[in-house]
């Protein structure tokens, strides 16, 4: 039956956590100290997860970009996509924290969220005013 190691990354403890599966099925895992490192490496041998964090050009902004994240973790597998989806988007200043910038990314029902405030550059007419 073969093992991996795994660093569990949810809490500041980074406890030193031994898995031995089969396929996606786990028969031992030892070295966590809380319930959290075992269900990290459950999660991370059925269905990894991965947060994502990138930047969006701001059309019109006091700054170039805007730092966005997605409101929930994605399946590791589709990081890649979701970086090119990403990377397509752009956002109108102003920009407030929260809003969202793409919603249900690859039809995952996880939206990319600002993070940051950008303003609209002084001297911008939107013809809205």
């Amino acid at each position: 039956m073969p093992s991996k190691n795994y660093v569990c990354i949810i809490c500041p403890n980074s406890c030193e956590i031994v898995a031995d599966f089969s396929g996606k099925e786990v028969a031992k895992i030892i070295g966590q100290s809380c319930r959290k490192g075992e269900e990290y490496v459950r999660k991370e041998i059925v269905a990894p997860e991965r947060g994502l964090t990138t930047t969006v050009p701001v059309k019109n902004g006091d700054a170039a970009l805007v730092s966005v994240k997605a409101s929930k973790t994605l399946p590791k597998e589709l990081i890649p996509k979701a970086v090119s989806a990403v990377a397509k988007a752009r956002a109108e200043a102003p920009v407030k924290i929260g809003d969202v910038i793409i919603k249900n990314v690859l039809g995952t029902g996880v939206d990319i969220v600002a993070t940051k405030n950008v303003s609209r550059k002084a001297g911008i007419n939107t013809g809205q005013d």
